[in-house]
């Protein structure tokens, strides 16, 4: 018979194995869905995923369609981003791309309803936008967020805006819900988030994909700059080397998620 420490290792595990599953399929589960993808007994899923639910790690899903991701695991997450090994890479990429391109640059998450700034590498330019690490800006009116809303699938993407409080930012800001829906269209197309001064008035910034093992968006990199400096069509001529590095930042995350 098992003793207490391993009952209790052995528990850990499967609660992992749970939250494995979750964050893989990306979206509500249900506890017999649970059951399928881990393959573990029913009754040990619904114990688990209650004792999940009590401690904040999942949530019930706001639709009714099973459990989510909860706030504690979206912490837990993203302390880990902010701490994990890979930073001096990560930083060094944002570095080169900040040197070759003139800009700003910033890589961010999204948690809840905001996306956050994980690093960020600041331009030499005098004019500059002030938006350090640790900053959360909304998903509706900025590069970053919207490139977020637009991989979500279509369904999910309409309830999450239906969700979103539209704030008015500036005179820019998309706040009609069908309208913001048309102008993820493109950018899901794209694959290039855009925000022509709908965040803050007189900057401009685009946003590329940074993606997981599965294709999945995992984050973002971005560039921005005021208008004087920076218009629309030139934030979109540095597209190619976003590009390039966000292909440098999955590279990376792949390889650590290797060894």
């Amino acid at each position: 018979m098992a003793n207490k420490g391993e009952e209790k290792g052995s528990r850990s595990i499967r609660a992992l194995e749970i939250v494995e599953a979750m964050v893989g399929e990306g979206r509500p589960l249900s506890a017999a869905k649970i059951a399928e993808l881990t393959g573990l007994p029913k009754a040990t899923v619904h114990r688990l995923c209650a004792l999940l639910t009590e401690t904040g790690f999942v949530t019930p899903s706001p639709s009714g369609e099973g459990l989510s991701i909860g706030p504690r695991l979206r912490d837990l997450a993203m302390a880990t981003i902010a701490v994990d090994t890979d930073y001096s890479q990560r930083h060094r990429i944002l570095t080169d791309l900040s040197q070759e391109i003139g800009e700003t640059c910033n890589f961010n998450i999204p948690m809840g309803g905001e996306m956050y700034y994980i690093d960020r590498v600041e331009t030499k330019w005098p004019l500059r936008t002030q938006l350090p690490i640790g900053s959360r800006v909304p998903l509706h009116c900025t590069a970053s967020g919207k490139l977020y809303l637009a991989s979500l699938p279509a369904a999910r993407r309409r309830q999450m805006i239906q969700g979103l409080d539209l704030t008015p930012h500036t005179p820019g800001t998309i706040t009609e819900p069908e309208s913001l829906l048309a102008n993820l269209e493109g950018i899901r197309r794209e694959k290039v988030g855009t925000d022509n001064q709908e965040f803050i008035e007189g900057m401009v910034a685009v946003a590329v994909p940074v993606t997981d093992a599965k294709g999945r968006l995992a984050g973002t990199l971005a560039c921005h700059g005021p208008t004087v400096r920076m218009s629309m069509e030139r934030a979109q001529s540095f597209v190619p080397a976003l590009r390039r590095a966000a292909a440098r930042l999955s590279q990376v995350g792949g390889e650590l998620a290797a060894e």
